[in-house]
């Protein structure tokens, strides 16, 4: 059984016109090296030889991977939990304000230990999660009492159903892309909108790291997304996206955690994160993250 997956082709576009990107090395978990390919005609970039979904789930064992882990330990924990109150109750507001509704049904997919769920329920959303890591949706129910359920539950869902799926950096772990994304779409209530952040490699700091920049992630990160790689995916897809929302505190997370892999300081980082802010105000679409609103073509 072959245990890494090799694309002869670009995921998103089909192009068969690749090239080598980048060698990059899992700092986070297994020290191992991997090839980062980017297609010529979409600019979509992904990890060559990445880890099959069997056997993946070691490549996520790591106390340091703090959306599976609730741990608090060291100052990037510590920053990274204070970040995520205010950005919660953000992202709320976003997704009222995108959907036009006060309330609904809404999917987070992704959902780690449920802290999102939690957010749309207490605001009175009926809200659910998606999840594999089977010890995050135990956590989920221990700190939240809220609603999580396997990954794969995602094909027996209610079609038609959901005014919001948000999936908050997520959908660049997930193996079967088309097959999600199809499966989203069917979800989608009618006027539904899909939620989806990823990291930007065309952002100020993902230059200015190259190899070193944490939000690569691989081999947990399959994918590496433009936003025009984005866009040629969901056309595909005969979805659009209508919006594009930059995450600004990102740019300060992934610089700091980028200079602790190579030894070096968080004032560094600051300014990393400072100056790749301060080039998205003229370029949105250059910040180190970006939030795409997508609904179905009409």
């Amino acid at each position: 059984m072959n245990h890494s997956v090799q694309h002869n082709h670009c995921p998103v576009c089909k192009s068969e016109a690749l090239q080598e990107a980048l060698f990059i090395k899992d700092f986070s978990v297994s020290e191992e090296k991997f090839k980062v390919v980017e297609c010529l005609k979409c600019s979509f970039r992904f990890t060559q030889n990445s880890p099959s979904q069997a056997v993946i789930s070691r490549y996520y064992q790591s106390s340091a991977y703090v959306s599976h882990s609730n741990s608090k330990k060291g100052i990037i924990n510590k920053l990274y939990h204070l970040a995520r109150t205010y950005t919660l109750a953000q992202k709320l507001k976003f997704v009222r304000a995108v959907t036009g509704k006060a309330v609904g049904m809404s999917l987070d997919v992704g959902s780690g230990t449920g802290a999102f769920v939690h957010t749309m329920e207490k605001a009175g959303w009926s809200s659910i999660g998606l999840e594999p890591d089977a010890h995050a949706r135990a956590l989920s129910v221990k700190i939240y009492n809220v609603d999580v359920y396997p990954a794969e539950d995602l094909f027996t869902l209610p079609q038609s159903s959901y005014s919001a799926i948000t999936m908050w950096h997520v959908l660049e772990h997930v193996h079967e892309l088309d097959s999600y994304i199809m499966q989203l779409k069917k979800l989608l209530a009618p006027d539904g909108k899909l939620i989806v952040a990823v990291p930007n490699y065309t952002s100020k700091d993902a230059k200015h790291y190259g190899a070193g920049w944490a939000a690569y992630d691989v081999p947990r990160h399959l994918y590496h997304f433009s936003p025009k790689a984005m866009r040629t995916l969901m056309e595909r897809h005969n979805l659009q996206v209508i919006k594009t929302q930059p995450m600004w505190l990102d740019s300060f997370y992934v610089s700091m955690l980028s200079e602790k892999y190579k030894g070096g300081s968080l004032i560094t980082a600051f300014f990393v994160g400072l100056m790749s802010n301060i080039q998205a105000l003229f370029d949105r679409e250059k910040c180190s993250s970006l939030i795409y609103v997508i609904e179905a073509k009409p």
